[in-house]
């Protein structure tokens, strides 16, 4: 489990130093930082995947900096994995991106007993590297995606058709989720089946999934499904409500068979039923308990409480900075006798006031 990160000079945030736990949900007004440290992960992963230039040349030295290079002059990281860490340096250059100057593979970060390095490179050497740490630092460094299915207008990726063999993960888009269900019913059946009766629990007109290649281009696969006591009726994602396909494609990426190491999502209460955020939280708590690891960053009410309040890390803008403090559950037993999580949020008792 990733049980610690520290970041300096990254956008709204000048210095965190935070521990995480298996469930993480971050709450918080807009444009305190939430989104910013959720976007840190995509750094990282832009990092390993060796992208590091193309997304710093797109995102913008100034950006990506604290306040800009005026302000900062370098970004540093650092993810803590019990035994093992990653940190790295970056610092802006003259073409416009970002360059590392310093990586570290570290083992025994308790101790400081030995580190592998690399320094004033273009590009991670991570992902490459043969060693045993590196390994171990790549089942977590390449699941840093950040899922976001929010895009459900009439040409969205959810909607469009994907290539059949497109399946080895979700994308972050849901790009490729008619090719990824297929994959499951046809080599996860029980898992597939699972996901079926959880979408059945918030649509009572879905009755199941029919998914097959397009008989006219049977490299391509469509969302097509059927609705109850409409066997004959063809329906496909065109037809589903915005919340019914997000729903869809949630659920998909909580209850895929193998689990990544890390699952974060931003906001993915949007446009969802409050019977299907309530669903949503239980399916989110039951892949925590598979040693997968959630952060979501959310502005939902309902979400929240569902859940305890070490899960929980209020997001707020002091100093000039993003500040992130996770609750202290003896500090609001009191409060909880008489009011939910959700309300004590509300009415401002505990930090990251919605706007």
């Amino acid at each position: 489990m990733l049980n610690n990160v520290k970041i300096e000079g990254f956008k709204s945030i000048r210095e965190l130093d935070l521990n995480l736990n298996p469930i993480n949900i971050l709450i918080g007004s807009n444009g305190v930082g939430k989104s910013n440290f959720i976007s840190f992960f995509k750094l990282v992963n832009n990092i390993y995947e060796q992208r590091l230039q193309q997304y710093s040349l797109k995102s913008g030295q100034d950006n990506l900096l604290y306040y800009g290079r005026k302000q900062t002059s370098y970004i540093k990281g650092y993810l803590g994995f019990g035994d093992n860490a990653y940190s790295f340096e970056l610092e802006p250059n003259e073409s416009g991106s970002l360059f590392i100057t310093e990586e570290r593979s570290i083992y025994y970060p308790a101790r400081n007993n030995t580190y592998f390095w690399n320094s004033n490179i273009q590009e991670s050497l991570i992902k490459t590297s043969k060693t045993n740490r590196d390994y171990y630092l790549r089942d977590y460094l390449e699941s840093y995606k950040i899922y976001h299915f929010h895009d459900t207008g009439n040409t969205a990726p959810l909607r469009t058709p994907s290539n059949i063999n497109d399946n080895r993960i979700l994308k972050e888009d849901g790009d490729n989720l008619a090719a990824y269900l297929y994959f499951m019913q046809e080599k996860h059946p029980k898992a597939f089946k699972r996901i079926e009766k959880t979408v059945q629990s918030i649509a009572p007109f879905f009755e199941r999934f029919n998914l097959q290649p397009d008989r006219l281009n049977e490299s391509r696969i469509k969302l097509v499904w059927n609705e109850v006591q409409h066997p004959d009726t063809y329906f496909d994602a065109s037809h589903l409500s915005d919340g019914s396909l997000r729903f869809i494609a949630l659920t998909t990426l909580l209850l895929q068979p193998k689990l990544p190491k890390v699952i974060i999502i931003d906001e993915p209460e949007l446009g969802l039923h409050p019977v299907a955020i309530n669903k949503l939280a239980g399916l989110i708590k039951s892949a925590s308990e598979k040693e997968c690891q959630i952060i979501v960053s959310t502005q939902s009410v309902n979400l929240l409480n569902n859940f305890k309040p070490e899960d929980i890390i209020t997001v707020d803008k002091v100093d000039n900075q993003s500040s992130f403090t996770r609750l202290n559950i003896e500090s609001l037993n009191e409060w909880l006798k008489d009011y939910s999580i959700g309300e004590l949020w509300t009415k401002s008792i505990i930090k990251g006031q919605p706007v």
